[in-house]
């Protein structure tokens, strides 16, 4: 039986220094109010007991609400915690080796940066795809240039499985990425940073839905 894919369409991922010194769960709580998804785990300062434990009182509170909870990068602190799933990028573990560890239920997600990635997803092995940069970001930087709306259109032909976006993704520019063809949008800042992040999140879902209108009903011609 294939793996259940959740609902993509608005998937958080966590920064706490983009919070504005609020406490991260109770940022992931109101963004769920308003409609995210999907919460990834994102981590990348403070030590791997710290994320642990947060990523348990994450899960404590997301699990009864249905929401699942991803783990970037660590599929050590994802087994720890008994999460959903893992996202792995292309220098992190392999796919192949995620799922392995994580077992056949699990969810395993891959960054894709560009076509040369294409090889690396298995749609046996890999139940999602994380195409990015759409946009120029600040939130990671180190990513990869900025890919477009016309090269997110091609890929999304090319990938046999479901994508988010990630990259600069904002309310006024999600409708344009979920009509070009991602199944969802994956912010950071546009949420965290937000001043109510449960209205950033219910405007983002306003958005998708934007997106998804477009894309049944393209302009003539």
């Amino acid at each position: 039986m294939p793996r259940r894919v959740p609902d993509l369409s608005v998937y958080l991922v966590t920064d706490r220094l983009l919070s504005r010194g609020r406490a991260l769960v109770d940022v992931v709580l109101s963004a769920v109010r308003g409609g995210a998804t999907v919460v990834q785990l994102r981590e990348k300062e403070g030590s791997a007991r710290e994320t642990l434990e947060l990523g348990q009182a994450l899960l404590h509170r997301l699990r009864p609400l249905g929401v699942p909870l991803i783990v970037n990068d660590r599929v050590d602190l994802a087994l720890a915690l008994g999460a959903d799933g893992v996202h792995v990028g292309q220098g992190d573990l392999p796919p192949e080796v995620a799922r392995r560890l994580m077992g056949p239920d699990a969810l395993v997600g891959l960054s894709i940066t560009g076509a040369a990635d294409l090889p690396t997803l298995d749609p046996a092995v890999v139940d999602y795809a994380g195409v990015g940069p759409i946009f120029p970001t600040g939130s990671k930087a180190d990513a990869t240039p900025a890919l477009g709306l016309e090269e997110l259109a091609r890929l999304r032909r090319l990938l046999p499985v479901p994508i988010v976006a990630i990259g600069g993704i904002t309310t006024a520019n999600a409708p344009a990425v979920i009509a070009a063809g991602a199944d969802g949008v994956s912010v950071v800042s546009a949420i965290c940073s937000a001043d109510d992040c449960e209205v950033a999140a219910s405007t983002l879902v306003r958005a998708v839905r934007e997106g998804l209108a477009r894309r049944a009903s393209p302009p003539p011609g």
